[in-house]
């Protein structure tokens, strides 16, 4: 008996992380508190234009909670992943009200957009 076996059409996850992937899911999961501009427009969470390498709670004009205020984080690539993951985990009493980015990627990919916006 001769048995042919056919390959299902599926989508292929891209390896490593994609900033493309990180600019389609910024809208979807950050944007509703956030922003990477200069903070000219306000949101619920601070702009994060030029996160990388600030002090966590040390943004002019924005309201920190005082955990976040205290917490002495300098966010890095690696610190602004582990928060991603569980936020109020890693900073107890932070104001984000958000669980984390939990699908396999999401954190990775958001990451290297923030990094490619220039935050």
């Amino acid at each position: 008996m001769l048995v042919i076996a056919v390959a299902l059409a599926s989508p292929v996850l891209a390896e490593g992380p994609d900033p493309v992937r990180g600019a389609e899911l910024f809208p979807i999961r950050c944007v509703e508190c956030h922003v990477i501009t200069d903070g000219a427009e306000k949101k619920i969470g601070p702009s994060l234009k030029g996160l990388i390498g600030r002090t966590s709670g040390t943004l002019e004009g924005y309201d920190y909670s005082d955990a976040m205020k205290t917490a002495g984080i300098v966010w890095s690539e690696q610190t602004l992943k582990t928060y991603l993951v569980a936020p109020r985990k890693m900073v107890p009493g932070t104001k984000m009200n958000f669980n984390g980015l939990k699908r396999p990627g999401e954190v990775e990919d958001v990451v290297a957009y923030l990094l490619e916006a220039g935050t």
